[in-house]
């Protein structure tokens, strides 16, 4: 049996969410969030230069081990960025999670979902992992809520994972956000 690997979907439809590949005519967009104070706290530093952003975005389209997405509501409003990156075995990581301060209140869970949904159901991945600032204690709680284990640290960060067992059990306890699962439309269909 082969491991699962990480590719770009075209979209994910949650739903009230939609999460789509980022493109070059995003980076205007995730510069923003990268670089609004209240988000570039708990992030890692980015040039603030627009090129830069343009760059990587170029750069990401060539790559085919991650997908970065921008999460939109229905009517196409852009609320914010996840990625999916960094497999190892069965299990993927995932961040560069940002939320517009506009964003529902909603969308940080039934972006989640959606995230672990397609991972999981879509990509063959059996947990995740990922590292969060340690000042961030809003989003440490809700990892830990879905089941995350702190496993290690380092100077600024926790590191997390979320096992088999906890990702079932939480798409279980969240389905009222996400009761049809998810729509995906292949980035080459």
């Amino acid at each position: 049996m082969s491991l699962p690997t990480i590719h770009k979907a075209a979209r994910l439809s949650g739903k009230t969410l939609i999460l789509r590949d980022a493109a070059l005519a995003d980076a205007e967009l995730i510069l923003n969030l990268r670089t609004n104070e209240r988000n570039a706290r708990f992030l890692s530093r980015v040039s603030g230069s627009l090129e830069a952003q343009q760059s990587w975005l170029e750069s990401y389209a060539r790559r085919d081990n991650e997908a970065y997405f921008i999460i939109e509501n229905k009517q196409q409003e852009k609320l914010g960025t996840v990625r999916l990156y960094d497999a190892k075995a069965r299990s993927f990581c995932w961040g560069s999670w940002i939320l517009a301060e506009h964003a529902p209140s909603t969308a940080a869970i039934e972006s989640a979902l959606i995230v672990y949904t397609y991972a999981i159901e879509t990509l063959g991945f059996e947990q995740a992992h990922f590292q969060v600032n340690k000042l961030n204690t809003g989003v440490q709680r809700f990892h830990e809520r879905f089941g995350a284990v702190r496993v290690a640290e380092d100077e600024d960060q926790f590191h997390y994972e979320l096992g088999p067992h906890a990702i079932r059990h939480s798409l279980e306890r969240y389905r009222r956000y996400l009761p049809a699962g998810i729509a995906i439309k292949e980035k080459y269909s």
